[in-house]
């Protein structure tokens, strides 16, 4: 759905034919570009609010064109968009860069994947089975 802000700018679409992920739009007014500084974040809207099927959820993730030249991504990758959330899909940016981004309306800052979310059943236990890899974390599988 297109919130009042959002109206005009074009709906959400896959930029090729295998593309696992439509982008999203910024929805800032035009006479009103939101700048970004160097280790700022910003709360972008998209003037969009989704209603997703039980049982999908939408992810929210950086761009790679941006990333790579500009150093924007997405501070909370990839962000959660739950079934039952019916408020504006916002997207929280972050400038890892050297230098100001500007965001205007209408600029694509984000992709948004669609998919399944299986619930796990939350027991508890007193034991664990046994691994080879057994409590080994970070690092411990190489370099």
């Amino acid at each position: 759905m297109h919130l009042p802000h959002g109206e005009g700018l074009p709906l959400p679409a896959y930029q090729s034919a295998l593309a696992a992920g439509f982008d999203l739009t910024a929805a800032v007014p035009e006479d009103a570009p939101l700048t970004i500084a160097p280790g700022t974040r910003a709360l972008v809207p998209t003037g969009l609010a989704f209603a997703l099927p039980e049982g999908f959820e939408a992810q929210v993730r950086p761009r790679s064109g941006l990333a790579m030249k500009h150093g924007l991504t997405v501070l909370n990758s990839p962000g959660t968009i739950d079934a039952d959330y019916r408020g504006e899909v916002q997207v929280l940016l972050v400038n890892l860069g050297a230098d100001s981004v500007v965001i205007t309306r209408g600029m694509r800052i984000a992709q948004c994947v669609i998919a399944t979310v299986t619930r796990a059943t939350i027991t508890v236990t007193t034991s664990l089975d046994q691994t080879a890899r057994g409590s080994g974390g970070f690092g411990s599988t190489g370099s």
